[in-house]
């Protein structure tokens, strides 16, 4: 097991990490981790990017890249947009 750390955020933050825990029926430390666990790194997306590309026997060049990036800018975007 790892050596248990702080993490200092607000007392906002802090607030609406203890309700979604609790919504969950956990801690707010397990709540953490799944969350970072869920969340891909750049390098990692990058390689997921490369992979999809490959499966698809689509070339992953800088093009391809840069639309990819793009197309997910957008639907954040819109997500954003749904959210507010």
């Amino acid at each position: 097991m790892s050596k248990p750390t702080s993490i200092k955020t607000s007392e906002e933050v802090r607030d609406r990490l203890r309700i979604l825990a609790e919504e969950r029926g956990t801690t707010i430390t397990e709540l953490l981790e799944e969350l970072a666990s869920r969340e891909l790194t750049e390098a990692e997306r990058e390689q997921r990017a490369a992979e999809a590309a490959r499966e698809l026997g689509v070339e992953y060049t800088r093009q391809v890249q840069q639309t990819g990036r793009d197309a997910w800018a957008k639907i954040r975007a819109h997500q954003d947009d749904a959210a507010a």
